[in-house]
């Protein structure tokens, strides 16, 4: 018999929000970094962009060396609005499940490879465009920048399962990245992996039998 599902791990991009890769790529371009592809990429980035993600270097740090690499000096607020390229929309539908499901008692983690720029905008009123940050809808977060891990590192999830005193087999964990999935499962998470920009929240409803 199966264990009571009592938590769930969500994602952010591709699933609380959807992702507009091509979008973050032509507004990276447009600041002057000709070759984007190879530092870009919906689940896991390299370079100077992977360092910020992981918190091996700060906002300010990477400001500097995207400058470098466009050959201009660059502001926060340039470097933020590239970054935001990546943001399509918060669809209303994930919002309202967040609220119903912390409503009827389950415990609501973000789990997210994430950057300074990106939360910039999600840790303030913007996030959902009613007042409320990213913050208001979780009973944790879980940043790759703060922490110094990234996805699919194993540490990244044992880091959780023991910071929240909580069993693997009673948290399902939904993201869209198929590696982050798979190490998730090792550790005995349960899983979902929706398509970015699907509609999940039938499937979640399905799963919890709401």
């Amino acid at each position: 018999m199966k264990s009571v599902i009592r938590n769930i791990v969500f994602d952010l991009g591709g699933v609380i929000m959807t992702l507009d890769p091509a979008e973050a790529l032509r507004r990276f371009k447009a600041l002057g970094l000709a070759d984007a592809e190879r530092y870009l990429d919906s689940y896991t980035q390299s370079g100077i962009f992977g360092n910020l993600e992981e918190g091996k270097i700060t906002a300010d740090d990477f400001r500097i060396e995207l400058s470098n690499l466009t050959g201009r000096e660059l502001t926060f607020d340039e470097c933020r609005h590239a970054w935001l390229g990546y943001r399509k929309d918060v669809p209303q539908r994930n919002l309202d499940l967040l609220k119903e499901l912390r409503a009827v008692g389950y415990r609501l983690i973000l789990l997210s490879n994430t950057n300074p720029f990106m939360m910039d905008w999600a840790l303030s009123g913007e996030f959902d465009g009613k007042g409320s940050a990213l913050s208001d809808y979780f009973d944790s977060l879980y940043l790759s920048y703060r922490l110094g891990v990234m996805k699919p590192a194993s540490d990244f999830f044992r880091h959780v399962l023991n910071n929240e005193n909580i069993l693997p087999e009673e948290t399902l964990f939904v993201d869209d990245g198929p590696r982050n999935v798979e190490a998730a499962c090792e550790l005995g998470f349960r899983t979902m992996c929706p398509n970015n920009g699907s509609d999940w929240t039938g499937e979640l409803r399905s799963v919890l039998h709401l």
